[in-house]
């Protein structure tokens, strides 16, 4: 047996460096980067990350080719979707104002090689995402011009003919975004600037679209005649807003903003709240005006909106529709190269990537250097590859992150309080209220002020107070549900079953959508065990909300939090786990290759250079600490407070309480 378990320990210390959790300091507004950014500024800038080419080209795209003109009820159930997601961030974003977004939110509740993971998947995206508009800019503005530029550069530079890459390199695409990385390099404040700058251009031409296309608008193309309202059902509705739920992506600005606003405990959450109602609010009216300019079945999928004032007559109209599409490209241009330099310092910073990353330019207050080095890369992958291709690769890193963030919402939330001491490393999970440097104590009195108790008596007193003010901490059972479920769950510690069941949430979900998706098609199941399987699954995942539900969650109320936890954060991983079972299987494979090259990156330097990791091998302190046994008698221990996961044995010594000589030698 002894055996077995020296067997089993390199593998039970591997697994708790793979989860362990990251310490967060005291003081949470510390930082070495700029706190300059207001309400405003975040707004603006989730405003302009969601409002680009899904605005320009998606919009049209859906209308003729999925939905028709009930685009419009697509685009509510999809902002209905993101709103879940969208709770989860800003409940983050305002408990933990640090960048990093969906890694940091995961570190802090899941674990390390998931936090990892995560922030490898979101450095992807916000690559592919820059890159994929860029793309969409250079061939937007081609089209104006009748694709010139695309004639001058197969022409007279270069034209290949490979596969995965574009036919030609996008020389304009990789410019912008070379230039767009210099000016990001300049500080917080030259971005947030620019930002304001393209995003009320593009905003007062979304002004103009609305109000001119209403006055240009004919009821007539919603008519039997065109094919009514709803030509392709409900199957078409809900397929469409599988497609325009991506028009929303980019609201995670604001989150990886949190540790550069000056305010983020409330300005995260205000901010997420009026930038996604302000957006989902323009996609459905310019859907509105979309469909009812011209016929829907005759829309241009590349330029619907600037050909539809074209095919009008009003080519001025036309025109500054071509402006405003390129001012909100612009503004996603910079929300990616804002974001994704962010991340890889905060991975930096943690010592999960590479420490040359993590350096912060004096003068500005930015990652500096992963700015150039990730705009190039950037630049490079917009000269090569082909927007449709870039595309399908971009949608999973970013639904795979909302996942990781809406379970860790319900694991943190029923996460048992932790105190923190002033070194930054959290005392045991199990073990009392100690003194940390001293012998003496602060608590609240029942008027609600500050006491400092010093005296052994007041100690005593103490634990009788603790004893009759005793409430079920977060992760417990909660007490009315103690006589049905107290002997199935009395095993357990606080927390356990709440993470257990977040599992299982997980894996009912993939479970349930993966039969909903393919059991008619390709596998072809009877329908007795179609039907049995949905049961099954559908069951395992609303016993486990259940299951969470009637245990205590934290009763923080200082940040804003996502209401009806855990309904809110579940359907969002059931909404988000869809979507991606909906992806193509070449997208799968070329993120599995992705997460493979991560996991090389991880274990080849990540574990070996992680901050947790060195803080688990500095000394530990001592802390001594009164214990009153149930027979009344006091144990004094000493013991060494370290990270979590990690139980050192203490020392007890059994008296019936020291001498007044004793105690004041002590003191």
């Amino acid at each position: 047996m002894a055996s077995c378990q020296r067997g089993c320990a390199p593998a039970v210390r591997l697994c708790q460096k793979l989860n362990r959790l990251k310490t967060l300091e005291d003081d949470m507004m510390a930082t070495s980067l700029k706190r300059c950014l207001n309400t405003l500024d975040l707004t603006l800038m989730g405003v302009g990350g969601m409002v680009g080419s899904g605005l320009y080209v998606l919009t049209g795209t859906v209308a003729k080719n999925i939905a028709g003109p009930a685009v419009i009820v697509s685009f509510i159930f999809a902002g209905l979707a993101c709103l879940m997601s969208a709770l989860c961030y800003a409940e983050f974003g305002a408990r933990i104002p640090k960048t990093g977004s969906a890694y940091m939110f995961t570190y802090v509740s899941v674990g390390e090689v998931w936090a990892f993971l995560i922030g490898w998947n979101v450095i992807l995206e916000n690559m592919i995402g820059g890159a994929a508009t860029a793309r969409a800019w250079s061939g937007y503005l081609d089209s104006v011009f009748n694709h010139a530029i695309q004639n001058y550069t197969e022409t007279h530079i270069m034209r290949w003919d490979v596969p995965f890459l574009a036919h030609y390199p996008d020389l304009l695409a990789a410019g912008i975004l070379l230039l767009a990385s210099v000016f990001i390099s300049f500080g917080v404040q030259v971005s947030s600037y620019l930002n304001h700058i393209f995003s009320l251009i593009s905003m007062c031409v979304i002004v103009f679209v609305l109000v001119f296309g209403f006055i240009l608008a004919q009821p007539v193309n919603w008519s039997v005649k065109e094919g009514g309202f709803a030509p392709f059902g409900m199957s078409g509705i809900l397929a469409g807003s599988a497609t325009c739920f991506y028009a929303f992506v980019g609201f995670d600005v604001i989150a990886s903003s949190s540790e550069e606003a000056k305010n983020p405990q409330k300005a995260v959450p205000i901010a997420t709240a009026i930038s996604l109602a302000l957006v989902a609010t323009v996609y459905i009216l310019v859907a509105i005006v979309l469909t009812l300019i011209v016929p829907w079945h005759t829309l241009d999928p590349n330029s619907a909106l600037s050909d539809a004032f074209f095919r009008r007559g009003y080519s001025w109209a036309g025109i500054i529709v071509v402006v405003g599409s390129i001012c909100a490209m612009n503004t996603v241009l910079l929300c990616n190269l804002y974001s994704l330099p962010r991340i890889i310092y905060a991975m930096a910073e943690d010592g999960l990537f590479f420490s040359f990353f993590a350096r912060v330019n004096p003068v500005t207050k930015v990652p500096v250097n992963a700015i150039i080095v990730f705009g190039f890369i950037m630049s490079l992958i917009a000269l090569m590859f082909d927007l449709e291709a870039l595309v399908q690769f971009l949608s999973i890193g970013t639904l795979l992150a909302y996942t990781f963030v809406a379970a860790s919402v319900i694991v943190l939330r029923f996460q048992p309080e932790k105190a923190t001491l002033k070194n930054g490393t959290s005392p045991q999970p199990n073990a009392e209220p100690s003194l940390a440097r001293s012998e003496s104590q602060t608590i609240r009195d029942d008027s609600g002020e500050l006491k400092q108790y010093e005296s052994f008596s007041d100690k005593l007193q103490l634990v009788e107070r603790t004893k009759t003010k005793e409430r079920r901490e977060a992760g417990q059972l909660k007490a009315c549900f103690e006589p049905y479920l107290g002997r199935l769950l009395a095993d357990f510690e606080p927390g356990e079953v709440v993470a257990f069941c977040v599992l299982t949430l997980l894996v009912s979900s993939v479970s349930l959508c993966a039969v909903l998706i393919f059991g008619n098609q390709p596998l072809d199941l009877p329908l007795w065990s179609f039907s049995m399987l949905i049961v099954i699954f559908s069951s395992a995942f609303v016993i486990s909300l259940i299951l969470i539900w009637v245990h205590e969650p934290q009763k923080n109320t200082k940040t804003f939090q996502v209401p009806l936890v855990p309904v809110v954060p579940g359907a969002s991983i059931l909404a988000n786990v869809f979507l991606m079972m909906k992806l193509s299987a070449m997208t799968w494979i070329r993120f599995a290759v992705w997460i493979g090259v991560g996991i090389v990156v991880y274990f080849g330097y990540g574990i070996w250079h992680s901050k947790e990791g060195r803080r688990e091998l500095q000394p530990k302190d001592m802390a001594a600490r009164y214990v009153v046994l149930p027979c009344g008698s006091l144990v004094e221990t000493v013991q060494s407070v370290q990270p979590d996961g990690q139980v050192e044995p203490s020392t007890p010594h059994m008296n019936a309480g020291p001498s007044p000589d004793e105690f004041a030698e002590k003191r």
